[in-house]
């Protein structure tokens, strides 16, 4: 299913999480051996794509959400 980014934040290991609407986070990889997100790691860059949809395994899945 398909959500819609609301915001963003670091974890504890302090990589990017994705927000989306749902309430679930998705990290967004960054960092070597992932592939380059040069967007993620600027505010601008971050803002520019608050709205963009990601498919949410976890909603597929039926989990709770990760933010209240």
């Amino acid at each position: 299913m398909r959500q819609a980014i609301v915001g963003y934040h670091r974890d504890e290991e302090n990589h990017w999480v994705a927000e989306l609407a749902c309430g679930h986070n998705q990290h967004v990889r960054h960092q070597p051996p992932w592939f380059e997100r040069p967007w993620v790691t600027t505010e601008a860059g971050r803002r520019s794509r608050l709205g963009l949809e990601l498919e949410c395994v976890k909603c597929e899945r039926g989990e709770p959400r990760d933010n209240p």
